[in-house]
């Protein structure tokens, strides 16, 4: 990009050059080589179509999750949980391999062992996760070891990647000294069914959350 004088005011192109007028400055610089024809059905693209069809997907899906756990993102406190979050989604994206590549999903890749381990790990800010602690089995909380945990929410996400959109519900019980809790199914098992865990204090204060 280059500034010019000249009596005559130009913009637009000429050849290969680009005249436009920018903060009150006359500019010049040169057509970019990019061409959205070319990025379309050129097959030296291909690759590239691909990364970013990817891409976007993990991008809804990170965004329709999040979307789900706005109340308990905002807890987190992290201005950088966005970008993790979407790290997180590539890394699972990345273990799909049933499908071709520029077609994986966040989805395939939630099937398999590690990659419900990664999401299980997945921290939310510096609110310790429980993973340690916590699992969901046949419509049950267990937990294993209660420190000052008062109650518990438990959200229920039913994930339709397909149409980019997801339902979700909200139980809070209060842990007594069983350590199996039971909680309301509100979606059927055909449903593909993520469960995320908050652990509070009697003062309703968040001790530890996180996808079990």
């Amino acid at each position: 990009m280059a500034t010019y004088e000249s009596v005559i005011k130009i913009t637009g192109a000429v050849g290969d050059l680009v005249f436009y007028n920018l903060n009150g400055k006359n500019v010049v610089r040169k057509k970019s080589g990019f061409n959205k024809t070319a990025f379309k059905k050129n097959p030296s693209y291909e690759k590239v179509r691909q990364n970013s069809s990817e891409f976007g997907h993990c991008s809804k899906v990170g965004k329709i999750i999040r979307a789900s756990l706005d109340f308990y993102i905002k807890k987190a406190g992290d201005p950088l949980l966005y970008q993790k979050f979407a790290k997180l989604m590539t890394e699972i994206k990345d273990l799909d391999t049933v499908s071709e590549r520029g077609k994986r999903t966040v989805e395939n890749g939630l099937q398999t062992e590690i990659g419900k381990k990664l999401l299980k790990q997945f921290q939310f800010g510096t609110i310790e996760n429980v993973m340690s602690i916590v699992e969901v089995k046949n419509q049950a909380l267990l937990i294993n070891g209660k420190k000052q945990i008062d109650k518990a929410a438990i959200l229920t996400i039913k994930l339709d990647s397909e149409n980019m959109m997801t339902e979700y519900a909200e139980d809070e019980v209060i842990l007594n000294e069983s350590q199996k809790i039971s909680f309301k199914e509100y979606f059927g098992k055909e449903n593909f069914l993520l469960y995320f865990v908050a652990l509070k204090n009697e003062n309703n204060e968040i001790l530890q959350m996180g996808f079990v």
